[in-house]
Order: C-alpha cells, then structure tokens, then sequence
C-alpha cells in the first residue's frame, strides 16, 4: 500500500546490521523529500522490507521485520510484504540465514547495479521457504533462537565493556601518565570512599 495521502510522515530505513530503524536515528536527519513520499510504501507493525543494496554482511540484501511498534514510510526502491500462515518470528529468524542465497542467485537478473541485487517481485515471492508445518513448532523453534539471540548480545556488550575498561585502564595507568595526590574521606556505613578533593 502507497502512502498516496501523505498521512505518514517517518521514513524507515533497512539496515544489514541494525535491521529496521528510523531514518532519522540512523542519517541524524531525513533522508526523503517530503514532497515525494506519496509514492513510498508504507511499512505496518509486523511487515517485512527487503532491502536490495548488498554489503559484506548481507550479499544478498537483508530482510528485516518492522519491531518498531509504529508504522512508517520506505522507498519504493525497498520491498515491504505482509506473509501469512506462518510465525513471523520464525520467518525472521529464517532470513537472518543464508539459506535463502542459493535461491537469489540461481533467480536474481543480471546486469545489476554494484551495489545492488536484482530480483523480479514475481521470482521474490516465489521463494520456496521449508518450515515445520505445526504453527506451534515454528513458535517453539523461534522462541528459542530469540533467546539465544538475546544472550549472544548480552555477552557481546559484556564483552565491549571489558575491553573498553581494558583501554581506559592501559591509558589511565600508562607509565607515562601524571598521577595527582588524592585526599580521601571515608564514610562511615559501608566504608564508601569519597573523593574529597584532587591536588597536584
């Protein structure tokens, strides 16, 4: 569905690596002419957008879901698609894989742009997608790897915050660094150190 009226004015942008975000949180400033956004899609909670710019991270383009909890707007160069009969998140989970490559190259059309993968809408929608025929299952399947998911990234910012401490800690502590004398006042009840003042 177009956005003829110009009733929805935040545009979206699919990112390989933040999936669906507002263009504006990731250009800091929108992108879209106001006066063309007649002809944008629009994109409601839950549609999937298929963004053809490839990169190292998707060769194929990437297939994100709108978890934003609003709609918005994309470019007609995007493709937006509500599927049915199936758990959306395990639709998700699905292409976040590579198993759906094969199929692109073997149907993609040549000649393409660089930085762009070529697909006829009729070949897109045509992908063949084997998944468990038990809506529950597929529930089950996604559930879990949204899990795993979660953790994965818990333990990756665990991981950036000890390396971050690692390099404030190699600069802090250089031997080349001036080091000021520190008077403290300690504070009864839990024994909390106040840095009471800093001289050199």
């Amino acid at each position: 569905m177009k956005n003829t009226n110009k009733a929805i004015t935040e545009t979206f942008t699919n990112s390989a690596e933040h999936g669906i975000v507002s263009q504006r949180d990731f250009f800091d400033k929108d992108i879209a002419n106001q006066e063309n956004i007649s002809s944008y899609y629009v994109v409601n909670i839950g549609d999937f957008v298929y963004n053809p710019r490839i990169s190292s991270s998707a060769p194929c383009g990437p297939i994100s879901r709108n978890k934003l909890g609003r709609q918005g707007i994309m470019s007609p160069l995007y493709t937006v698609f509500s599927p049915s009969g199936v758990d959306l998140a395990f639709l998700e989970q699905y292409f976040k894989t590579s198993r759906w490559y094969s199929y692109m190259y073997l149907n993609g059309d040549t000649g393409a742009r660089a930085d762009r993968f070529a697909i006829k809408d009729k070949s897109f929608f045509d992908m063949p997608i084997a998944t468990p025929s038990s809506l529950n299952e597929q529930e089950i399947i996604s559930t879990f790897l949204d899990q795993t998911d979660y953790h994965i990234t818990l333990h990756q910012k665990k991981l950036c915050y000890k390396r971050l401490k690692c390099k404030i800690n190699l600069t802090m502590f250089a031997l080349e660094t001036h080091f000021y004398h520190v008077d403290f006042n300690l504070v009864s009840k839990g024994s909390r150190l106040n840095i009471m003042q800093c001289v050199d």
